[in-house]
């Protein structure tokens, strides 16, 4: 039993949804699909969340509607016509868009939430019909009917665990379900988004919950890479990954796969395999709880930008109790997540998102730094990327670190700071942001080539 998701470039246009058809009638265990909302049919083009987005704005602005709704209307009127189904789902789809424009704009914090659902809900009912007018027994199910009841924290909602008993009854359906991701219920009723990208998470809820005994999430690359085909020419395709893995490499910056998306497969000790709509036959990556076979030590290397760090200095830190806590509660009072915190015995660097901070914050935290906790020195540094070398295997072979520091300084490029767990999954490292490009090169080619 498979629980299949086709992501927005799979859904984009007519000749998209042939394939999609063609790859859920090709194995008759494909029972579940899950649906993202159209993507782009070329660089040109808009998504139909995005402009649902544009919808939106215009709605709570007072603006002109009219051309929003067309333009969204029109997207999928065109699949229908190409598609040649009956006139009948799109007046659904059209009722559903023009309706948005009816809800209650003040003090209704799921607006937002409600127009982007849109996008996922009606491709649904357009991909059913258009199965079932295809010869294939299909139900459109809403989240509300599946059972996907989630916490009520718009555009950021967390499945609640009761929902899994009624998410495995969705088993007992004969027909293939098709039901839309991105979005769940809340326990009153309120529509509720996953965070961006959050059809991944449906896909693996939806695993977890039936117990299936595989994951396919089918999108436009044959897998994953063991680097950024945008950096590295040609990478070497990862053919199995472990969870482990795959979290640390999307967490810093594989974007093929949401890393919220991990957490119910993991759990539910679903494999999962990335695949490609446009090249099905293609094996693609599965991931795995342990590899099945001997794994290389680096499976791959990942780069994301946008961070700053806040080091600080004070002779006998590592004598002082609590110090570490008063930091920390500096951050948690400010209402700042932060990332990674590599420290010596007077010195300590708190590594965070660079959107976590503003001008007043950055001078608060130096202000309190020096003032309440009476550090020596404070500075914050911008512009730095962090770099991921990524492999379970790792911990049983000598020298990764010291090969990676070779390829850098034989390049020329500066290590900022160094960091590796304990779990001994990934090795860290801090760059200057103008030099991450050169630096994954280097590593990949120490690494790979």
């Amino acid at each position: 039993m498979k629980v299949v998701k086709f992501g927005g470039s799979s859904l984009a246009s007519a000749s998209q949804l042939q394939k999609v058809l063609n790859i859920v009638k090709s194995d008759k265990n494909r029972k579940f699909v899950v649906v993202s909302a159209p993507g782009k049919r070329d660089n040109n083009d808009t998504k139909v969340t995005d402009a649902l987005i544009q919808y939106y704005r215009a709605y709570i602005e007072g603006e002109d509607l009219i051309p929003h709704q067309d333009w969204i209307i029109k997207r999928y009127q065109q699949m229908v016509s190409e598609l040649q189904l009956k006139p009948l789902i799109l007046d659904k789809i059209t009722k559903s868009i023009l309706d948005l424009a009816t809800l209650p704009i003040e003090e209704n914090p799921f607006l937002y939430d409600t127009f982007l659902a849109a996008g996922e809900d009606n491709n649904a009912k357009l991909v059913a019909a258009f199965f079932n007018q295809n010869g294939l027994k299909t139900r459109y199910i809403h989240p509300k009917e599946a059972g996907i009841l989630v916490s009520s924290e718009p555009s950021n909602a967390r499945i609640l665990p009761s929902s899994y008993d009624k998410i495995e009854e969705l088993k007992n359906y004969e027909e293939v379900l098709v039901i839309p991701g991105f979005f769940g219920i809340t326990q009153k009723g309120q529509i509720c988004t996953f965070s961006r990208g959050g059809s991944d998470i449906t896909g693996s809820i939806i695993a977890a919950g039936v117990k299936a005994d595989l994951y396919e999430n089918f999108t436009d690359v044959d897998g994953i890479f063991a680097a950024h085909p945008g950096i590295i020419q040609k990478p070497h395709l990862i053919p199995e990954l472990t969870y482990r893995e795959m979290r640390e490499l999307a967490y810093a910056g594989f974007g093929v796969l949401h890393d919220e998306a991990l957490i119910p497969a993991y759990r539910g000790k679903i494999p999962l395999v990335i695949k490609n709509t446009n090249n099905p036959d293609h094996p693609g990556t599965k991931i795995v709880l342990k590899h099945s076979h001997k794994a290389i030590p680096v499976v791959g290397i990942a780069g994301d930008s946008n961070f700053v760090s806040i080091n600080m200095s004070k002779y006998l830190m590592n004598r002082e109790v609590g110090f570490g806590r008063k930091v920390l509660q500096i951050l948690e009072e400010l209402n700042i997540r932060w990332e990674h915190m590599p420290t010596g015995i007077d010195d300590l660097s708190i590594i965070l998102r660079e959107r976590e901070l503003t001008p007043i914050k950055e001078e608060e935290i130096l202000r309190q730094l020096t003032q309440k906790i009476e550090v020596d020195h404070a500075e914050i540094e911008h512009n730095l990327s962090i770099i991921m070398i990524v492999g379970e295997k790792m911990k049983s072979h000598i020298g990764l670190t010291a090969t990676a520091t070779k390829a850098l300084s034989d390049n020329n490029i500066n290590i900022q700071m160094i960091s590796q767990g304990s779990s001994e999954v990934s090795i860290m490292l801090v760059v200057n942001s103008e030099q991450e490009k050169a630096a994954i090169q280097s590593l990949y080619k120490a690494f790979f080539n």
